[in-house]
């Protein structure tokens, strides 16, 4: 069967390797336009350099969905398109186009955490399973019929980008079923029940500052849940009878763990037998990794020989 690819971030990374050293035929790969940076960097889409590996056809378009574009992708005679973190969306027009239909990869177990943000949401949210999801696609936001998935436990201490890898990997024999079964003709979709539909839609970079009046365990899983992009973040003000002055500075937390609180205010941070503990709402985070605007990343302990005690303000 040919298969066309269409995606931009990484996350399709593993699937597009599969598919190329499947049976099936890889025709190429549409992604993104590059993008220009400071200077003369230029910013490439991930999936263009893996597609350049296996010599795929690259096409660019800015606007996909324009009748030049869609004369592009007739020219490829794809049987099924497959979509993962692509960037544009996709008209009824282009989803006419393959045969077989086009077919998307999608970091949840739907409906639950419908949109752009998945990963994140499994994880603040407090979810102990998730996994991937190829359905194929309608008018409406990833409510289209599915045609398999994989389900995952998430680790204790997995953060997103740890968890967006896996999932990736995941995703890469499950695509390969669905290929086989559109080709033998033996793919059943299943409607999704859309009264359980949930979402999670495009994170802003602001939605990582840490709320310190919340509880230790949903501090530590915002923290995981935003690394490694947008970051967790507080801002730490010197202060106590500890402190060795200092600016307050803008503070990336990278790795946390929950600890008994001791009663201190949310956002108090003390120096706990060596480590940096900060007081949340109830309990307390022990800081493991932290990151200080402009400085490198260090443990909690290198941040208080350094800074002292203070507090993280919301």
């Amino acid at each position: 069967m040919r298969v066309l690819f269409l995606g931009t971030g990484a996350f399709g990374e593993p699937a597009l390797r599969a598919i190329a050293k499947s049976r099936h035929k890889l025709v190429g790969l549409v992604t993104q336009p590059d993008r220009g940076g400071t200077g003369k960097h230029t910013s490439v889409p991930p999936m263009k350099a893996a597609a350049e590996k296996f010599n795929l056809p690259v096409f660019q378009p800015p606007r996909v969905n324009v009748a030049d574009s869609l004369e592009r992708l007739r020219e490829f005679k794809a049987d099924a398109y497959v979509v993962a973190a692509y960037g544009q969306i996709l008209s009824e027009k282009l989803l006419a186009i393959p045969p077989k239909g086009a077919f998307n990869l999608h970091a949840s177990l739907l409906p639950k955490f419908r949109g752009a943000a998945p990963i994140h949401a499994a994880i603040r949210g407090g979810e102990e399973e998730t996994g991937v999801t190829i359905f194929q696609i309608v008018r409406e936001l990833d409510a289209g019929p599915v045609l398999g998935a994989e389900a995952t436990a998430i680790g204790r201490f997995e953060t997103a980008g740890e968890l967006h890898d896996r999932l990736a990997r995941l995703a890469a024999p499950l695509t390969l079923e669905v290929l086989d079964a559109l080709e033998r003709g033996t793919a059943v979709p299943v409607r999704q029940d859309h009264d359980l539909a949930t979402y999670a839609p495009q994170m802003e970079k602001a939605e990582g500052q840490i709320d310190w009046t919340r509880s230790a365990g949903a501090v530590s899983r915002h923290v995981r849940g935003m690394s490694p992009w947008p970051g967790a973040f507080s801002i730490f003000e010197p202060g106590g009878l500890q402190t060795k002055g200092g600016k307050p500075a803008r503070c990336v937390f990278e790795s946390v763990d929950t600890v008994p609180g001791d009663g201190s205010r949310p956002g108090e941070a003390s120096d706990r037998g060596g480590d940096l503990v900060v007081a949340c709402g109830s309990g307390a985070v022990r800081v493991r990794s932290i990151k200080p605007a402009g400085k490198r990343s260090m443990s909690g302990a290198e941040f208080l020989r350094g800074r002292g005690a203070g507090r993280f303000v919301s």
